[in-house]
């Protein structure tokens, strides 16, 4: 073989670092966003069945229209956000990170741009170039003040100098938990005429009362897409099921890009018997509610600065050195997520006991690695 490996692979990938979210063995593991319930008992059984009776059939493919889980899906959105989104809407894929690269794959490309608006969802950049599509870093928040908060002004005009192929949109945001307004999305989608205008609502089902769902907005916008996952709320991490609403033509075109029966029987089956068990499921959104809204009052009571969440994790800023608390909260057995942005760090909401324990934890922490308030 002539050349090393780096020089065959392509060239917009050498230099780049794969993803990587630490994976060790902790007490108190508050990282990823994961739903720290375990999957009701009844729910396990009735997992159970349904892949027991699939199993008798894998010696053929699965169903590559998926449609009996399109149906669910459908059925799930229409009835818990009032919008009547229709089966041929829906499309789905191995978490939502596979629709999100079939979106790319379809609509991305050489010589096509992509914006998101930083700081967002990690994964938006790494598999947008995967795709050879180039990236555009836009910013949230007005430039100086230190909000993580995407006004329609400052949205608008970075769209508009860009002119990207798709906008990338989170609601609720991640890392930072706050949720958009639908006068956000509205005018992005009108000042992007050629843009598919793609909202993550991964977290959507922790949202604050009163905050709307951009799955309102697709009825006559062809090119807005609303993207959500199995992998938070449903406590689904392992399952791998990610889908999307937008309209029958956008999902259609999808299929050109999609391996072939993508999405395997035993997904399918235990998708479909989650969904058939979803207010089981959901019934540990609230408890994980609460355990937020403590997380942001009690680091608040210790002079640190949470910023107020719509999702099931809490950013939060007012560290002295953020690697350095990552570290302390380490060798105590409690491992959170260092996102890369000075002076913060953002945790997962747990359990009671793992929520109580992080907060005893930043309780001894916190007279020392706070910042120095500013004269």
């Amino acid at each position: 073989m002539t050349g090393s490996l780096s020089d065959l692979l392509r060239p917009d990938l050498r230099g780049l670092t794969a993803y990587g979210a630490p994976q060790l063995d902790v007490p108190v593991p508050l990282n990823t966003n994961e739903n720290s319930y375990s999957v009701p008992v009844d729910v396990v059984d009735a997992i159970v069945a349904s892949v027991a009776e699939a199993a008798a059939g894998l010696n053929r493919y699965p169903d590559r229209e998926f449609v009996r889980l399109r149906e669910d899906l459908a059925g799930y959105l229409s009835r818990t956000t009032g919008t009547g989104v229709r089966t041929e809407q829906v499309w789905a894929g191995n978490g939502s990170n596979e629709v999100l690269l079939h979106l790319l794959q379809a609509f991305g490309g050489a010589d096509r741009v992509a914006l998101g608006f930083t700081p967002a969802y990690s994964m938006h950049p790494i598999i947008t170039r995967t795709t050879g599509t180039r990236w555009v870093d836009g910013r949230r928040g007005v430039e100086g003040a230190g909000s993580f908060d995407l006004d329609v002004a400052s949205a608008v005009a970075q769209v508009r100098r860009h002119d990207p192929n798709l906008v990338f949109l989170c609601s609720p945001n991640n890392p930072t938990g706050t949720a958009l307004g639908l006068d956000v999305v509205e005018a992005v989608y009108d000042a992007a005429p050629r843009a598919i205008v793609v909202v993550d609502e991964a977290y959507a089902e922790f949202a604050r009362p009163g905050t709307p769902s951009a799955l309102t907005l697709l009825e006559g916008r062809g090119r807005l897409v609303v993207t959500r996952t199995m992998s938070k709320a449903f406590a689904l991490a392992g399952g791998r099921l990610g889908y999307l609403a937008a309209t029958a033509e956008l999902t259609e075109a999808l299929r050109l890009v999609r391996l072939p029966y993508h999405l395997s029987t035993p997904t399918q089956a235990i998708a479909c018997a989650a969904l058939e068990h979803a207010d089981g499921l959901l019934a540990t959104v609230e408890a994980l509610k609460t355990q937020r809204d403590r997380i942001v009052a009690d680091l608040a009571g210790m002079g640190l600065d949470p910023v107020p969440s719509d999702a099931n994790f809490v950013l939060f800023g007012g560290l002295a050195d953020e690697q350095d608390t990552w570290q302390a909260l380490l060798d105590q057995g409690i491992l959170v997520r260092d996102v890369g942005l000075a002076h913060h760090l953002r945790v997962t909401a747990g359990t009671p006991q793992e929520t109580g324990a992080f907060l005893d934890a930043m309780r001894s922490l916190a007279p020392t690695h706070r910042m120095e308030p500013s004269r």
